[in-house]
């Protein structure tokens, strides 16, 4: 399973309904829809560091596996959780730190293009990414 490279945002499919679901505000996610994120991955062993930049912010993520970490949304929604592998998908389960819900986001490569599933409160959306 290699997720190493850069990949940028090609397309979202419902991604709108998510961030609304998340309770993002109309404004921020007419703009989220079109944030140019690209997102830069170094995998060592179970340590993963990620870069991501878009319009918003650019931000560098460091994590291990298993091992439960904060993190904060471009929205500045706050998070704790962790990642692990599942089959050929890294599984992301987090929960909010406002109301206690959780989010859960998949990453895996499909067809050379690393497609990241996010569900939150029974909506799912997809970001697909295409290595650039």
């Amino acid at each position: 399973m290699t997720f190493n490279g850069t990949w940028k945002v090609d397309r979202n499919e419902n991604y709108e309904k998510f961030m609304e679901a998340m309770g993002v505000n109309i404004m921020k996610r007419k703009l989220g829809a079109h944030d140019n994120l690209k997102i830069i991955i170094q995998q060592d062993g179970n340590k993963f560091t990620v870069k991501e930049s878009s319009n918003f912010r650019s931000i560098e993520i460091v994590f291990t596996l298993g091992v439960n970490f904060d993190y904060s949304l471009a929205d500045g929604t706050e998070l704790n959780g962790s990642w692990n592998t599942e089959e050929n998908k890294l599984v992301g389960k987090f929960t909010r730190k406002d109301n206690g819900k959780e989010l859960t986001t998949f990453r895996e490569i499909i067809n050379d293009e690393l497609v990241q599933t996010y569900i939150y409160e029974g909506v799912e959306a997809k970001r697909v990414f295409k290595r650039g």
